[in-house]
């Protein structure tokens, strides 16, 4: 008999939220922002120095600035030497220049294993010196035959 009395006892109802399926969803949503957000980069690696880029039509002979792998920066006028020179230096002779030649394009010619950043402070330069045309310049590339 004992054992009907527990059956008609009435239960008392639970007036609890249960949040474990919300946690288990809540860390799923986590992980996979997690995973997207490491998966998602804002840039990629490039190789630059080679393309099958047509060459510029020019009507004077080119202004090109070197840089070298160490981050040396050189001069090269016209048919002229290429001609070693501070970032300074190299600022006042392309201000002089286009000063006089106000439509002159400059040519930036970079090592390919050179960091981006460096190239970028020589486009800067060559814009604060006032420089309306500047281009970079690559070596064509081999192709398969």
């Amino acid at each position: 008999m004992a054992a009907f009395s527990n059956r008609h006892k009435k239960r008392k109802l639970k007036a609890e939220i249960n949040v474990v399926p919300y946690i288990d969803v809540m860390l799923v949503l986590l992980v996979i922002f997690m995973i997207t957000a490491s998966v998602m980069n804002l840039g990629v690696e490039v190789n630059l120095p080679q393309s099958n880029a047509r060459p510029v039509e020019q009507a004077q002979d080119p202004v090109v600035v070197s840089i070298a792998r160490d981050g040396s920066y050189s001069l090269k006028l016209g048919d002229g030497a290429d001609t070693p020179m501070s970032r300074e230096e190299l600022g006042n002779r392309i201000r002089a220049f286009v000063a006089q030649n106000p439509q002159t394009s400059v040519f930036v010619a970079a090592h390919r294993e050179l960091q981006y950043q460096t190239v970028m402070e020589a486009m800067e330069l060559l814009q604060g010196a006032g420089v309306s045309k500047a281009a970079l310049m690559s070596e064509p590339r081999a192709t398969e035959r």
